[in-house]
């Protein structure tokens, strides 16, 4: 039996029903941009690693598992699949032999690029569609997601 939802607006007036909207919106959010990535053969765990280490330069193996809240061996997993690719390359540690160090390759930051400007781009023409006021809002709201996603 299908489920039906109440109105937003009755939706949020608790903290489990802004919790539930917000969930569905930020979750149709993510699908519409993840439907503008340029590789769709990347799995998202591969996608995120390699935004983290465009974000953040090299990083050992036990640093990303950690960043990305995956086990070590899932790391391992995900590394070893985007080297095949091309896209990361594992170095020795210079400290600490035992270790190896990941980065990205200039074949891996370029996708990373594309990736990003081509779901900026559509979020961009989508955010033009709105009023000034609604853009002052979503500004608020993203510094307010932001501080979320971190706790």
């Amino acid at each position: 039996m299908l489920m039906k939802y109440p109105d937003v607006s009755q939706q949020t007036g608790t903290d489990a029903g802004l919790a539930a909207v917000l969930r569905m919106a930020v979750g149709r959010l993510a699908r519409r941009l993840r439907a503008q990535r340029p590789d769709s053969s990347l799995s998202l765990g591969q996608g995120a690693v390699l935004f983290a280490l465009a974000r953040h330069g090299t990083m050992t193996p036990g640093a990303l598992a950690e960043y990305e809240k995956v086990q070590p061996p899932s790391m391992t997993r995900i590394v070893s699949a985007l080297e095949e690719r091309g896209l990361v390359r594992r170095m020795k540690h210079p400290d600490d032999r035992r270790q190896q160090l990941v980065e990205l390759t200039d074949e891996g930051a370029l996708l990373v690029q594309s990736d990003q400007q081509r779901r900026e781009a559509w979020l961009t023409q989508r955010l033009a569609e709105l009023t000034r006021e609604e853009k002052a809002t979503l500004r608020t709201a993203a510094e307010i997601l932001n501080r979320l996603s971190r706790s």
